[in-house]
This record gives structure tokens, C-alpha cells and sequence, in this order.
């Protein structure tokens, strides 16, 4: 094993944007029960040192491959597009209109099935950047392309988390007294 192979040379997959969750995680394993510190304690500490090396390497490895939005950013960076998110903001303007939408529904929600519905609207706008990732990256090439669907997806899933977690704050809530209970309860 080198270090400074790539994260797929490392896990023996093709470098693209689709991947098998299950081959990368039985790649990851298999990797890992080659590393194990505990397999190399009769070569002494030297080696054991290497083999967490190659453990926390693998590790690395394994989160960016897992997650289908790090694998799209690490694969635009490996081709000369990084992502630059912090850097660079710009969104087109139907996108950021569509955010300033989904924010204005999250706050104005006061109902369960309204929450439902936005998750289920974030959702297929995940989806939907997924798949564009793949086209442009998969499909054509199109790394610099790629940038911006990557950025919006990082606001996509910042936002489920949002969602996510007004919906359990809601769900945690109890209903408001009504008179009738109020009434009943004298």
C-alpha cells in the first residue's frame, strides 16, 4: 500500500462519482483487518505505528468514499475543480430563490405535515442534485460543472438538518391546551 495513492486506487474502485455502498465498505473492511496494529505487535512498536498510519489513512478514506457529496467534491478537486465552498458562494439565482422559498416555508411551519412535506421537497431536490453529479461527472467529464451541483448540495443537506430538526422539536412539543381540555380539567 502507498499513502499517496487516492482514496479509490486505495479501495480498488474506479474513480467515478457511482459507487456500491456495499463494495466500499467491504473493500473498507478488508483494508482495515489489513492494518490492524494488532496484526503487526510481534514486528514491535515501529511497525505498529505504521499500521495505524495505514488504519487512520483507510478511515479517511472511507468517510470522503462513503458520502456521495464528499466523493463528489474530493473527485472535482482530484481533477483540477475544487470546490471552494467557503471561498465561493456564487449560486444561481432560481436556486437561491428555491432557498429563500424552502426558508420562508420552515419558518412559517407550525404543522407537522408541513414540515412533512418541505423534508419531502429537500429531499427530491437532493435527489436531483445527486443524479447531476453523476451526469456531469460519471457522464461528461464536467468537473467545473460538478462545483456548483456540489455546492448546492452542501446547502441542500445543511438545510434536511434544519428541517430535520424543527420536525423533532415540533414532534417533542405537546399540542397547546384547548378550552374544551382547559375546562375538562377543573
Amino acid at each position: 500500500m502507498n499513502l499517496q495513492t487516492d482514496d479509490f486506487e486505495l479501495f480498488g474502485v474506479p474513480r467515478r462519482f457511482a459507487q456500491e455502498r456495499a463494495v466500499l465498505e467491504s473493500r473498507w473492511k478488508e483494508l482495515q483487518r489489513e492494518a490492524h496494529p494488532d496484526r503487526f505487535s510481534a514486528q514491535g512498536a515501529a511497525a505498529q505505528r505504521v499500521a495505524l498510519q495505514w488504519s487512520v489513512r483507510i478511515n479517511e478514506a472511507w468517510q470522503r468514499l462513503k458520502d456521495p457529496l464528499r466523493r463528489a467534491a474530493y473527485l472535482c478537486e482530484l481533477h483540477g475543480a475544487p470546490v471552494q465552498a467557503e471561498s465561493n458562494t456564487a449560486m444561481p439565482p432560481a436556486f437561491l430563490m428555491q432557498q429563500m422559498a424552502w426558508r420562508e416555508a420552515l419558518e412559517d411551519a407550525r404543522a407537522i405535515s408541513e414540515l412533512d412535506d418541505l423534508a419531502a421537497a429537500v429531499s427530491r431536490a437532493r435527489r436531483e442534485a445527486l443524479q447531476s453529479c453523476e451526469r456531469l461527472i460519471d457522464g461528461a467529464g464536467d468537473y467545473a460543472g460538478a462545483v456548483s451541483q456540489v455546492r448546492a448540495l452542501m446547502f441542500i443537506e445543511r438545510f434536511a438538518v434544519e428541517v430535520d430538526a424543527r420536525l423533532d422539536a415540533l414532534q417533542d412539543t405537546p399540542p397547546p391546551a384547548t378550552a374544551l381540555s382547559a375546562k375538562q380539567g377543573q
